[in-house]
């Protein structure tokens, strides 16, 4: 009996659950999509060239994952407290017809499941192509990804995880709801009724004053993120993020005797039903104070770690160019230290390597010691001389500037090998080589046709050679390498960028969703009072839109401008990879933004207008 009732219940209700099914469905598809990047076709290439990158993302995937499933664990606990609260009389009048708590709570228990199996069905489904999606963006990112990696399959071992883990939190509530059932009272259930909001009345210098005080908290706590930076954890830093939180939330507690002040001297005050709309919006900024504050914190951790992401990850991609730029760079350090040049060109002919066909050119460059009593330069580190004819030589042939001639030794960032441009090259005048030692031979090859092809077969054929250096010293440094070391960390930071993001962001929207939605439900009477004195339904209508609309901007506005601070600082973290392409990762941020964060405010107002229409669930 139960079964069939519950199953008419989610049919009949499946309007009021939209909103807490879409959460459930969106939850369920993040968590399956990045649980399962083990069968993506880039993280398949980085396991196949064995780099150690790979464990690293899946482990900080299984850490995230904990917090995320807690994060989400609250939020769909918070869902079920605002449906509860939505469906008191219902339940009130399943105990006047003779129904026992016991069938109550089974009654429930069985609505949570079909909603829970749902969501689960449908996330998973939606995550596979959410997976797809991230593959052949991910895909996008690299040179080049083999055919063969490319797989469109359910991962059944995320599938299975994300059922656990979503099992574990339907349990909780159905286990908080089977709680609530058996402490209600059927007098408080029957005669549950909104309790009517009231505006904040306080002394228009009060407001001001604490309007005031809560913009030099925030002004407090940007400057001191500004000026000590962003990871200089200390107790000023934990002082910096109680300033921030306690300037957020006074900003927000004054605003409802501060804004309905000033508008009531406009004359768009008494317009329409702009005097109903203001003073309930003013009301609930009030009540919402707290809730707010929350919600603006969560949009700047969504915007910022969002932004920051994609932003690093772009900065990345531009450093992978000027850190190989060359397929690959033999080292040759010659013969039990002594300086011996070869002709790497005839040792690869000889172990099988075509090099007519497999090289499109091999350059060999000389270095030599830097002694600092002849180029002045010390010593320190890896920094090696070239003459400026070879150095200009390497430049033209990578189309980069070249010195021309120089009079004094100069030290130059440029890379000349494979691997970080940081060591650089000291360039000396070309009569002065002569005063140094040679250090070692350096070839630069570029493969012919497709990299990929042609790396293989050259590691193939050194791995199966005898004896391929002929006693010399010599260290193979190849641009994949290079190429996936940089490009792992690119992926790790946009993966755990959107990961956390899309998260902060969907909770943040969601809860802001509910609130607005019982807040609708309250006011139902208040707008049916309005229709009973003539107000028609396109003014009703804008009324409410316009309520919600104030709602979810408010936190947002806030939370931009927290989170252009916020970037600022994170801005200068990165400084030493690169500078953050922010036009880029705003408007990825923004899009996201619009997609999630808009698509919650449109199912919101048009739930809010069922609700104040009179279709709900009791």
């Amino acid at each position: 009996m139960t079964g069939k009732l519950a199953l008419r219940n989610v049919r009949r209700s499946l309007r009021d659950y939209a909103v807490y099914f879409i959460t459930l469905t969106f939850g369920v598809c993040l968590f399956y999509v990045f649980n399962s990047l083990s069968g993506q076709s880039v993280m398949k290439l980085l396991a196949q060239s064995q780099h150690g990158i790979v464990e690293g993302i899946f482990m900080l995937v299984e850490v995230f994952s904990v917090f995320v499933s807690a994060v989400l664990a609250g939020l769909i606990l918070y869902a079920n407290q605002f449906l509860m609260k939505r469906r008191k009389r219902e339940l009130g009048t399943y105990f006047l017809l003779g129904m026992d708590t016991g069938k109550v709570s089974r009654l429930l228990v069985e609505e949570t499941l079909l909603i829970g199996l749902a969501a689960l069905v449908s996330g998973i489904a939606l995550g596979t192509l959410g997976a797809w999606a991230l593959d052949r963006l991910t895909v996008a990112m690299f040179l080049a990804v083999p055919e063969e990696l490319f797989a469109f399959s359910v991962s059944w071992g995320a599938a299975g995880k994300t059922a656990l883990y979503f099992g574990v939190i339907f349990l909780l509530v159905t286990l908080f709801t089977g709680v609530t059932v058996s402490r209600s009272k059927l007098i408080d259930l029957i005669r549950s009724q909104r309790r009517n909001e009231e505006v904040a009345r306080r002394p228009l210098g009060v407001s001001v004053a604490l309007f005031l005080l809560g913009c030099i908290l925030l002004g407090a706590a940007y400057a001191i993120l500004l000026t000590r930076g962003l990871l200089r954890i200390d107790p000023i830093w934990f002082g910096m993020l109680g300033l921030g939180t306690a300037g957020t939330f006074l900003v927000f507690r004054s605003l409802s005797g501060f804004l309905l002040r000033l508008t009531k001297g406009h004359p768009g005050y008494y317009k329409g039903l702009n005097m109903f709309v203001l003073r309930q919006w003013s009301g609930r900024v009030h009540t919402n104070c707290l809730s707010n504050t929350v919600i603006c914190i969560l949009l700047l951790l969504a915007m910022g770690i969002t932004a920051c992401a994609v932003g690093l990850n772009d900065t990345i991609s531009a450093s992978v160019a000027d850190q190989t730029p060359y397929d690959l760079t033999v080292l040759n350090y010659g013969r039990e230290g002594e300086y011996e040049e070869a002709d790497m060109a005839a040792l690869f002919q000889a172990i099988g390597v075509d090099t007519q066909t497999c090289f499109a050119s091999v350059e060999s460059v000389t270095v030599y010691y830097n002694e600092e009593a002849v180029t002045g330069w010390p010593e320190a580190g890896f920094y090696a001389a070239m003459p400026v004819s070879a150095y200009d030589d390497l430049m033209v042939r990578r189309g980069l500037p070249t010195l021309g001639s120089v009079e004094e030794p100069i030290r130059t960032p440029d890379a000349i090998v494979n691997g970080p441009a940081a060591d650089g090259v000291v360039v000396v005048p070309d009569e002065m080589i002569s005063l140094l030692r040679p250090r070692r031979q350096m070839v630069n090859i570029n493969y012919n046709g497709d990299a990929q092809t042609v790396d293989a077969l050259v590691r193939k054929a050194l791995e199966t050679a005898e004896d391929f250096t002929g006693g010399l010293d010599i260290m193979m440094n190849y641009k994949l390498d290079n190429y996936y070391d940089l490009m792992g960390s690119k992926i790790l930071v946009l993966y755990m960028g959107l990961y956390l993001g899309l998260v902060f962001l969907l909770t943040a929207a969601a809860v802001l969703a509910l609130q607005q939605l019982s807040q609708a439900a309250d006011n139902a009477q208040r707008y049916e009072l309005l229709s009973k004195l003539g107000a028609p339904e396109g003014l009703r209508r804008k009324a409410l839109v316009t309520q919600v609309a104030l709602a979810f901007l408010l936190p947002l506005a806030l939370g931009i401008i927290h989170a252009f601070v916020g970037m600022k600082a994170a801005n200068e973290i990165i400084y030493a990879v690169g500078h953050v392409d922010s036009t880029h990762a705003s408007l990825l941020t923004a899009g996201m933004l619009l997609v999630i964060y808009g698509g919650y405010f449109l199912c919101t107002c048009l739930g809010a207008w069922r609700a104040v229409k009179g279709e709900k669930l009791d």
